[in-house]
């Protein structure tokens, strides 16, 4: 799988209600930084719970 927004290879993908998109690192990291940003990391980490060790 190629990154949505590159040619390169995608290191990361993500899939909801059947679409899959895969991003290649440095789109990944870039995506990441602008969440953190508009304090979309906070509410998408209390989406997919990852604080919470089982």
């Amino acid at each position: 799988m190629n990154c949505h927004y590159c040619d390169r290879e995608a290191a990361f993908a993500a899939e909801s209600e059947g679409l899959k998109v895969g991003l290649c690192e440095d789109h990944f990291r870039e995506r990441l930084q602008e969440l953190a940003e508009a304090d979309g990391l906070e509410t998408l980490k209390e989406k997919v719970d990852v604080d919470r060790a089982e």
